[in-house]
């Protein structure tokens, strides 16, 4: 007969109804996949103001934990959904997944992967979307602000003062709100992060194509140009994204893939939407590093009666 012991941490190794509900999706879709499945799931749409929703540093030690004890000879299969966030730890993150499982990853986009989640897309060697599928422009920003937009606006006011002396009295304002050093930092994170796509792409998706390093050029430059996509949040469907020259496979052409892994989709939104997680990364296997909102209640002074 199992003890009160034993009960409690049965109870904690399943975790929620919302933990069993998306392990036991994960595991019907490693099923039918035959390989590694891991979630790399953000809650930036349920709780926009949650610091650490972005790609962080803090990401590597939840892959590390998942990625411990699987057969890396299966391959991987990444479900994103993510806004992006940081540069370097985006690099840091790919090369680390590349070390593990090598070209044999496959990126899965149920709704969005934007921004460095679309870069993370690029790296592996294959985009899986729906129709409803997107992903993002990759076009560095600074604070919110568009580095290709801050390098464009600080060559308009050149070009104009340089035509017209008296336009430096409309722009002195504008550019007396640089920090030092503003426009180069700008100039290198773009030089950055198309070096970085490129590269990715021609060692990864495009490796066995001629002329890969020309195809690499254009992606990066229809991904990465500020003045082609207009907006950083714009979203690119999976058949623009072909236009470009990625490697996208239609979730549509296989009906059990694309019912398990909507499954998959579902659960985690709603695990996002209940419970106080914000990130989510697990593998197939229950193995998890869930990162969740810590809840203060602050409780008043109590109502004692008045004599």
């Amino acid at each position: 007969m199992p003890t009160w012991h034993s009960l409690l941490n049965e109870i904690k190794e399943r975790g929620s109804t919302f933990d069993v509900i998306r392990r036991e999706r994960l595991k019907t879709l490693a099923k039918i996949t035959k390989r590694n499945v891991i979630i790399y799931y953000s809650g930036w749409l349920q709780k926009p103001k949650m610091p650490g929703v972005q790609v962080t540093d803090a990401d590597k030690n939840g892959f590390m934990t998942v990625i411990h004890a699987l057969d890396r000879s299966k391959g991987l299969d990444l479900i994103l959904h993510t806004p992006g966030g940081e540069t370097a730890a985006t690099e840091s993150l790919v090369t680390y997944l590349r070390s593990m499982f090598g070209s044999d990853i496959r990126a899965i986009v149920p709704e969005l992967a934007m921004s460095a989640g679309t870069m993370i897309a690029c790296a592996c060697k294959t985009i899986i979307m729906g129709k409803h599928s997107s992903l993002g422009p990759i076009d560095p920003q600074f604070v919110g602000i568009a580095a290709h937009g801050i390098v464009e606006e600080f060559n308009r006011a050149y070009r104009e003062i340089r035509e017209d002396q008296s336009k430096a009295f409309v722009w002195q304002p504008i550019i007396a709100k640089y920090s030092p050093t503003l426009i180069g930092e700008c100039e290198k994170a773009i030089q950055w992060s198309n070096e970085m796509a490129k590269e990715w792409l021609v060692s990864g998706m495009l490796a066995d194509q001629e002329d890969c390093a020309a195809k690499a050029t254009r992606i990066v430059s229809e991904l990465g140009d500020h003045a082609l996509t207009k907006s950083h949040a714009r979203h690119l469907s999976p058949s623009r994204c072909k236009e470009m020259g990625l490697n996208i496979d239609m979730l549509e052409d296989n009906q059990r893939l694309q019912d398990a892994v909507l499954s998959v989709h579902h659960a985690c939104m709603l695990t996002l939407a209940g419970t106080g997680a914000f990130k989510i990364i697990e593998n197939h296997k229950g193995v998890a590093s869930v990162s969740v909102a810590q809840q203060v209640l602050v409780q008043g002074p109590s109502q004692l009666p008045v004599e």
